[in-house]
């Protein structure tokens, strides 16, 4: 892997920890920390070795506690969009092959939550705060949060978090859908690898597939979702993982899937 100023990229056997790297910041989310995350992603996307991707933050206080405010100064509308549109930070995760577990430690904020609504699981700390505060400083959500938000929660709710500014608290994320689970502080980074762990056991391209699958379900009708996951599904049957997959079940044994 590249070496980044912004970010910290650590490999665990076939899961890889992407991690913001600005704990004095709250790791904020910097131009630097888009460029180099999207860079980062790049480099992952091509490396078999990985089959799942966590996302954290340093520190104990904050995952990602927003945008660097300190930058809007001199943003200008074009600068924005440029760095808002397309190939975004935010978009690089969502289109990510690879299962993507957001790990959220502390704040999730603003561009924070964006990026962890981007993430296909979201665990959390007891302690996690989320929200989308923009409003506050009168602008909106611009990484997609009322969009995804909007998907994941309902619109009502969705409607309440970004027009209050409000954070609300990891109980209460769980209860809207927001996140999948929430755990001590303590607990948190040991059951998030103990997921994405078991979830990396899985065929590779399996895994893509049923990611691919399940995304289209919010974003196209019902009959062209339907048609896309037979499709799919087909594909699986020409892979050696599945004929590995069949052939472990009726041996009763534990498969090994090559992504193949």
């Amino acid at each position: 892997m590249s070496n980044y100023e912004t970010i910290l990229v650590e490999k665990r056997e076939s899961v890889a920890i992407l991690t913001i790297n600005r704990p004095d910041k709250l790791n904020a989310l910097s131009s630097k920390v888009h460029v180099e995350g999207v860079d980062a992603l790049d480099e992952l996307r091509k490396d078999t070795e990985i089959r799942v991707l966590v996302i954290t933050g340093a520190g104990e206080k904050s995952f990602i506690a927003g945008a660097d405010i300190g930058e809007f100064a001199e943003q200008t509308p074009v600068t924005q969009r440029n760095l808002f549109y397309e190939k975004t930070f935010f978009n690089s995760i969502d289109t990510f092959p690879k299962p993507v577990i957001a790990m959220i430690n502390g704040f999730c904020l603003g561009g924070g939550c964006e990026l962890a609504l981007a993430c296909d699981i979201r665990l959390a700390s007891e302690k996690a705060r989320f929200g989308q505060p923009e409003i506050n400083l009168g602008i909106i959500p611009g990484g997609g949060g009322t969009q995804r938000l909007t998907r994941l929660v309902g619109e009502g709710k969705s409607m309440e978090i970004i027009l209050t500014g409000d954070m609300i608290d990891a109980p209460t994320a769980l209860q809207l859908g927001l996140v999948n689970h929430v755990f001590s502080a303590e607990e948190l980074e040991a059951k998030t690898m103990e997921m994405a762990n078991k979830i990396a056991e899985k065929s590779p391209i399996a895994l893509q597939m049923a990611k691919e699958a399940v995304k289209l379900a919010s974003r196209s009708n019902l009959d062209e979702g339907l048609r896309r996951e037979v499709d799919l599904f087909a594909i699986c049957f020409s892979t050696a993982d599945k004929q590995e997959g069949v052939a472990a079940f009726l041996e009763k044994r534990k498969p090994v899937f090559k992504g193949k």
